[in-house]
């Protein structure tokens, strides 16, 4: 059986980076201030953090932070650092120190900056959080947590093992939605639910894209490191149909719809009703199945087992724009938070079926949506028979938690404990959308019993050498 989170040797480790050619750039060596860089904040000082990925969603990211008066953004890296999408945060923070490679930035930078934000593609979060975590720092990673089940692991024991600040981005988790479902919870509103069903039906970037293959090469342009952005992953050729958010339909780079949207919209339901890892997940509708995009639609059923005295639970997740859920007759509107951020191309389709979900308790159905948006009991009349619990006001909002937690005054409620196993869960969906089959998963051994394929991807696509070390921090 393999142990996803048995680290290696420091010395070992050490020994190991030094032969790994691309570190020869790092004069100081970026590996060996491992635990020696971990500043203690104190309680009225701000926190000075980088930022790894500053277009798109890191604009929104980087100014989150800012915007909460205890964090000094001290760094800028991206691999397109200087390009168009990298415009919006270099106007909003100038003069900043600007790289393109994160380890060029440890390396020179390390002793000043407390806290990373990640906001780079999936597929790229697990070293970039590895390393920081090794290096004392606290971690802001955008979901999923990472691209594959063993990086999630290795994560979450890096976590437990630096004890460090981590904190995975999905805002809801620190707002309305997050404070009214532990409370229904813990009131008894929502009780032995064993049916969910979850929904995201809005175009996707992949949509009506054939593919029968990777895209083919082009020559690198001068504006991005190339290698820097391919980072753990398997070695493709450049390609600007990787970049710009169109690296989430790709297998090699992002987890989809389910992995995009997921955690915005069962995460509260994960965490309390302590859905942990499924034992089966089954592709019952997969149109448009490719070995190297996402499907054009799916709808995968996930099987929960009982955990103690909590029934077992059937999550029913539907993507795709014509593969609408069965709902309850009085559903009604979708529910929409207005705060959802808008994606970097496309729309968020708020006017037909606005992403979201329905939960089958005991005696109580409820009606919800994505991100902070609050529950809804069907029918709502139900409601005024109920002695429903006071929720309380969030004490703060999903940045500044992580800030606070930084200095040591909260704990970060979507820790790398918490959202790693809603991460996994999702990931296994991938596996299953991937392999187009139904994958039979055991808790304890951590591995997949019935497909030898789908066995193999939990690990992820092995790290190119240079990348390696990452696995072993």
């Amino acid at each position: 059986m393999k142990n996803f989170s048995e680290p290696i040797d420091r010395r070992d480790f050490l020994k190991g980076a030094l032969t790994a050619g691309s570190f020869a750039f790092l004069p100081s060596g970026v590996f060996g201030a491992l635990e020696s860089q971990r500043r203690r904040i104190g309680p009225n000082e701000k926190v000075n953090v980088a930022i790894v990925g500053i277009g798109n969603r890191g604009v929104d990211v980087s100014k989150a932070l800012h915007a909460t008066g205890i964090a000094n953004i001290v760094a800028l890296c991206d691999t397109e650092i200087g390009a168009p999408r990298t415009e919006a945060t270099l106007k909003a923070f100038p003069g900043l120190p600007q790289f393109r490679d994160f380890r060029a930035m440890f390396d020179k930078m390390g002793s000043q900056f407390d806290a990373v934000g990640v906001v780079t593609p999936d597929h790229s979060h697990f070293p970039v959080a590895m390393l920081a975590m090794a290096q004392g720092k606290g971690v802001y990673v955008e979901k999923p947590l990472a691209h594959s089940f063993r990086q999630i692991e290795l994560l979450m024991a890096a976590e437990k093992r630096h004890r460090v600040a981590c904190q995975m981005g999905n805002q809801g988790h620190s707002e309305a939605n997050y404070f009214q479902f532990k409370a229904w919870v813990d009131a008894g509103i929502i009780r032995n639910v064993t049916k969910i069903t979850a929904f995201m039906n809005s175009p996707r970037r992949w949509h009506g894209m054939d593919v029968s293959g990777y895209m083919p090469g082009e020559p690198t342009p001068d504006w991005i490191d190339w290698n820097a952005w391919i980072a753990t992953a398997t070695e493709h050729p450049f390609h600007p149909k990787y970049l710009n958010g169109d690296w989430r339909g790709w297998y090699d780079f992002g987890n989809g719809a389910l992995g995009d949207w997921g955690a915005h919209i069962f995460d509260t339901a994960h965490e309390f009703l302590r859905l942990g890892l499924p034992i089966e997940v089954d592709p019952i509708f997969i149109e448009g199945h490719s070995p190297f995009i996402f499907p054009q639609a799916s709808t995968l059923a996930f099987k929960f087992p009982r955990r103690g005295s909590l029934p077992p639970v059937e999550l029913t997740w539907y993507d795709g724009v014509r593969n609408r859920p069965t709902l309850p007759s009085n559903f009604g509107d979708g529910v929409v938070d207005p705060n959802i951020p808008p994606p970097s191309t496309g729309s968020i389709d708020t006017k037909t079926l606005a992403p979201g979900k329905v939960i089958y308790g005991e005696y109580l159905t409820f009606k919800g949506g994505s991100h902070a948006s609050t529950l809804e009991i069907l029918p709502n009349s139900r409601a005024k028979d109920l002695r429903l619990p006071e929720v309380p006001r969030s004490p703060s909002n999903h940045f500044l938690n992580f800030l606070k937690a930084c200095r040591g005054e909260e704990a970060c409620r979507s820790n790398f404990a918490v959202a790693g196993p809603l991460c996994q869960a999702m990931a296994i969906g991938v596996i299953a959308q991937r392999v187009n089959a139904k994958v039979e998963f055991d808790p304890k051994s951590k591995r997949i019993t019935n497909h030898s394929v789908a066995d193999a991807l939990l690990d992820g696509a092995p790290p190119r050498k240079e990348w390696e070390q990452f696995y072993r921090l």
